[in-house]
């Protein structure tokens, strides 16, 4: 009988074994499968040009000014992505680092048949297609010779143009108005 036994305890541990050798195989055959879509959105793409009257692109050291002073510079945007897009514009004055407000020194002449003012930013009244370059937003700054005095010696005055774009497929606007699309970031607080 104690051979039986043996035997019997050796079946088992065999059968034991084949049962955890079989488990480790179906284990390291199976898979989990997992799906993964991905979806790429398009990003928009502009180039805010700068230039003269004569064409040629505003000097990036800017330029000397004196009261009563007429610069040229005219901004435009050109479309640098394959997806058209709504735009917007907001000019940021400054002297020294220290924020201003339009009226202290600057006086824009705005384009305002392609260009409505709404909330401080300027936005462009047409979608922008791909390769398109928007009309000028102004063309030229007076350098308000009432509001440069004295004071204003030796110190830098600047204007910043910020422009800001959206989505135009799949995003409606309300009444015509630019400025009722989805998605225009916010600003941040001060």
């Amino acid at each position: 009988m104690g051979k039986i036994k043996i035997k019997l305890f050796v079946v088992s541990l065999v059968a034991a074994m084949m049962t955890f050798i079989s488990t480790s195989t179906l284990a390291y055959y199976s898979t989990v499968g997992k799906a993964t879509n991905v979806v790429t959105s398009g990003n928009i793409r502009f180039v805010i040009h700068e230039t003269t009257d004569q064409g040629k692109e505003f000097p990036k050291e800017g330029v000397y000014i004196v009261p009563g002073d007429i610069v040229s510079k005219k901004v435009s945007i050109e479309s640098d992505c394959e997806h058209p897009f709504y735009l917007r514009v907001k000019m940021v004055y400054g002297i020294d680092s220290q924020e201003l407000s339009s009226e202290e020194c600057f006086k824009l002449n705005i384009d305002e048949e392609h260009w409505v003012l709404h909330d401080g930013w300027y936005y462009y009244t047409d979608i922008v297609d791909p390769g398109e370059t928007t009309p000028d937003v102004f063309s030229h700054v007076e350098i308000v010779g009432s509001k440069v005095d004295n004071s204003h010696l030796g110190k830098t005055l600047t204007l910043t143009v910020k422009a800001q774009a959206v989505q135009s497929e799949n995003n409606p606007i309300s009444d015509g108005n630019v400025y009722t699309a989805s998605g225009w970031p916010k600003e941040a607080e001060k």
